[in-house]
């Protein structure tokens, strides 16, 4: 965590009302220049009362020697946590559509598109890699991921209406 300072202590300091005023007055923004609905603006505001500050816990790793512990980001009534469902139901499709024929979702399907690759693909020689991506989404730098996915659309920003 100290290495991506996506996260810091707080200590006494609770910026929620500061973060829950912010975030609402910059979706009144984007809903009074029109680039989102009044629909989507009253689905995405944030509610005080529901609000809490995403917080860090950590799970044992049982397996492991020493059992070490996996830290754990919960953010599930964050201020933010409505956009980013709205942002990942615009960008799912994408994605999607993107990543269709590299992207494994599960054990099975794993196996299966190795039987696939080892009829032509696959040699005695073949070494079959895994990796493991430590702080993806820390280390992608925002406005680079905005750049990629308006390169991608074509120029184009996303507007529907199906989510909200």
């Amino acid at each position: 965590m100290n290495k991506t300072k996506a996260y810091q202590d707080l200590g006494t300091i609770n910026p929620l009302e500061s973060l829950v005023e912010r975030t609402n007055k910059f979706l009144y923004g984007l809903w009074y220049n029109k680039h989102i609905t009044q629909k989507q603006y009253e689905k995405l505001k944030v509610n005080k009362e529901d609000a809490e500050l995403a917080h860090l816990y950590f799970l044992p790793n049982a397996h492991k020697p020493g059992t070490p512990l996996r830290p754990i980001m919960s953010g599930l009534k964050s201020p933010t946590i409505e956009i980013s469902r709205w942002l990942d139901s615009l960008l799912r499709p994408l994605f999607d559509r993107i990543a269709i024929n590299t992207t494994v979702k599960n054990g099975l399907q794993l196996i299966q598109q190795v039987e696939r690759w080892s009829i032509t693909y696959l040699t005695p020689a073949t070494l079959f890699v895994t990796m493991d991506v430590t702080d993806l989404y820390t280390m992608i730098p925002q406005e680079g991921g905005v750049t990629v996915i308006k390169k991608t659309n074509g120029g184009i920003w996303f507007k529907t209406n199906r989510w909200c």
